[in-house]
């Protein structure tokens, strides 16, 4: 007998992937995937429940890929760090001397439709040094209800991401109506960019596992999942919004230095030309930080 929170894998996917149990319905169970964006719908007799060295495997192995992409983008955080002191440097005073500046990162709003997710992308948020205001909608929720979030936090930065899948059963790959949230996604960006159009004043990524990527850079979001319809990890939204976060805003994004940062890579992750949104200010001192 299965419980709610319970860990499974489905035996017609070869155990490929870890999901939590979210709710059973007689003989069917809605699934969230564990570590990555997707959801899924399984008959009972489908499913096997995970033991604790085996979820434990797992979890070491997800563990490896997370620490990877945190070290790529600390060593990327180092290098526009040292750009940003050469340039602080070169303009005031002697070169020689420690630059001398403050920086103000942009505020960024995450809306999550997996409240454990959420908690861990904050986390990772806050590791990076960032602030955000984090926000569980259920997906179907987000179109409603995004705009007066924006309006209320005024980011320059929104994340819309939460659960997906594509369904060959409902139609075709071109199909927004295959997916099983993507339409909620597309929605919500749509009605942001009727409000906010300019591209590098607020920057949106959206979307998650198998996404309708197409549909979404239409519709106005900068970045985008999934365009080769792949899994995307439940972190990997937080790499592109936190590369946007530290690039300065008189450089373009480099849209390749921001997909190698996540775990999916190119396949899950794509996105148009857009200018960074961290601006410096000279000079530093502890008491300008304070009234900041």
């Amino acid at each position: 007998m299965l419980t709610n929170g319970d860990l499974v894998t489905r035996k017609s996917y070869n155990h490929d992937i870890l999901f939590r149990v979210k709710s059973t319905n007689g003989n069917l169970v809605k699934l969230m995937g564990e570590d990555i964006r997707l959801e899924a719908d399984a008959p009972l007799n489908d499913l096997q429940k995970v033991s604790g060295t085996e979820y434990h495997k797992r979890k070491s192995h997800i563990d490896k890929q997370e620490a990877y992409s945190y070290r790529l983008f600390r060593q990327d955080y180092r290098l526009l760090r040292e750009k940003r002191e050469a340039e602080a440097g070169s303009g005031y005073g002697d070169s020689s001397e420690e630059p001398s500046y403050f920086q103000i990162p942009p505020r960024i709003l995450h809306i999550d439709g997996d409240p454990l997710f959420l908690k861990k992308c904050i986390q990772l948020y806050e590791q990076l040094g960032l602030q955000v205001h984090g926000q569980y909608l259920q997906e179907k929720e987000m179109p409603e209800k995004v705009l007066a979030l924006v309006e209320k936090i005024q980011p320059e930065i929104v994340v819309i991401t939460g659960h997906d899948s594509f369904s060959k059963t409902k139609g075709s790959v071109r199909e927004l109506e295959s997916y099983r949230n993507s339409r909620y996604f597309v929605e919500s960006v749509r009605n942001i960019r009727q409000k906010y159009p300019h591209f590098d004043q607020l920057v949106i990524f959206a979307g998650a596992c198998q996404s309708h990527f197409e549909s979404l850079i239409r519709a106005g979001a900068n970045f985008a999942s999934s365009p080769a319809r792949v899994n995307i990890h439940a972190i990997d939204p937080v790499y592109v919004a936190a590369r946007i976060a530290y690039t300065s805003f008189v450089d373009h994004i480099n849209i390749w230095e921001v997909i190698r940062n996540t775990i999916s890579g190119e396949k899950g992750m794509g996105g148009v030309e857009t200018r960074g949104l961290l601006r410096i200010g000279i000079p530093y001192s502890k008491d300008a930080e304070e009234r900041l």
